[in-house]
């Protein structure tokens, strides 16, 4: 999804891929082939140019630092900052001096350090693996030392949370460039499903402006004090008082950023492409009232145009973005969105069409002739 901003702003892009049929090196014009933790492969993306950037934050730092020391290409994040969005315990010790709210936790070095904190917390927390995870993957909600006896016996430290009362999800995203130039996007609510981001609205509803605006300022300031460069994505709990704790980051464009395609005078990855580019950033503006996202989730349909060519009938103004991505239950295959006034209607209409899409169209739903 950054290969039509980087054609539009004149960047060359090439993909490092480990399959030429993956999606992004499907439509790339230049891609080398490997896997992002091969060092001789990362080597060798980095040679002829003059910035590496991510969609994940996995490729370990040991060869990001090199590429850096070797001075083969600028590293964008680099490997200090990101360092906080693939290691939990890092970035909540980091997150916790720099006086950020976090949730109350724990470096859980064996059981009888889970022992305690479960003490401490009242008998439940949630126990994270500190890296790898992703989607909901890597967290359990713990109430005894035999729930994650099995991720102790891997060995190394694990990270513990109390359980958060949370009433919704937000979160906060800005750009910002290397020389310290920042913007943020509105804050958006998000809802997921079995730990997958499902929908997203734009701006979150019934947020008050000086809240929002404190949180766009925890934002920014997360990404200086880090000294991110590109996009970061500062997910939140929001209690039932209007307090938020930190919850997740990540230092790319993000799910809950897809709105700002559609939504916003510059969408997420044509600003990350800005940012690690170091060219002016775009404004943030969004182009409605309300946006709203839908996440396209594998479901009973194979093929997805039937329901693909019904949606779009069925609603003229619905955007939809596929990923080139094979089908399988859950996973991400795409996603949905619709600008307009009132959110609830625009999340009725943007899940009809996900359904016409993942499930196909029934006999009452009407496809246009060919």
């Amino acid at each position: 999804m950054m290969l039509g901003p980087a054609i539009e702003l004149g960047l060359d892009l090439t993909v490092l891929a480990t399959d030429p049929a993956e999606s992004a090196a499907a439509v790339a014009g230049d891609v080398t082939l490997g896997a992002h933790d091969d060092e001789r492969a990362v080597r060798e993306l980095a040679g002829p140019v003059e910035v590496i950037t991510f969609d994940h934050e996995h490729v370990p730092p040991r060869i990001l630092e090199g590429i850096g020391r070797d001075g083969l290409a600028a590293v964008r994040p680099g490997p200090d900052a990101l360092l906080h969005a693939q290691d939990k315990l890092h970035m909540r010790e980091r997150l916790s001096a720099f006086g950020h709210p976090c949730p109350r936790w724990w470096r859980l070095s064996d059981p009888a350090a889970l022992e305690v904190a479960l003490a401490e917390a009242g008998g439940r927390i949630v126990v994270k693996t500190p890296r790898g995870g992703y989607d909901g993957h890597g967290v359990r909600i713990v109430e005894r030392i035999e729930d994650v006896a099995d991720w102790f016996a891997q060995g190394g430290e694990l990270l513990g949370e109390e359980l958060v009362p949370f009433t919704r999800e937000l979160s906060a995203q800005v750009a910002r460039r290397p020389g310290g130039e920042a913007v943020a996007y509105p804050v958006v609510a998000s809802r997921q499903k079995d730990g997958v981001c499902y929908e997203v609205i734009a701006p979150a509803p019934d947020l008050d402006p000086e809240a929002e605006r404190r949180i766009r300022e925890l934002a920014l300031a997360i990404a200086e004090d880090l000294d991110v460069v590109g996009m970061l994505a500062v997910e939140l709990f929001e209690t039932a008082d209007g307090a938020v704790s930190v919850n997740e980051l990540a230092m790319r464009p993000h799910n809950t950023g897809h709105w700002s395609m559609d939504g916003a005078v510059t969408g997420q990855f044509e600003q990350h492409l800005r940012a690690v580019a170091d060219l002016p950033l775009g404004a943030t503006t969004p182009l409605a009232p309300c946006a709203v996202m839908v996440n396209l989730l594998g479901g009973a349909a194979e093929d997805l145009r039937p329901g693909l060519e019904a949606a779009l009938a069925a609603d003229p103004e619905l955007k939809v973005h596929l990923y080139g991505k094979s089908v399988r239950p859950g996973r991400k295959i795409g996603h949905v969105t619709l600008l307009g006034e009132e959110p609830g209607a625009l999340l009725e209409r943007a899940h009809r069409a996900e359904r016409l899409i993942v499930d196909g169209p029934g006999d009452g739903d009407a496809v246009p002739a060919p």
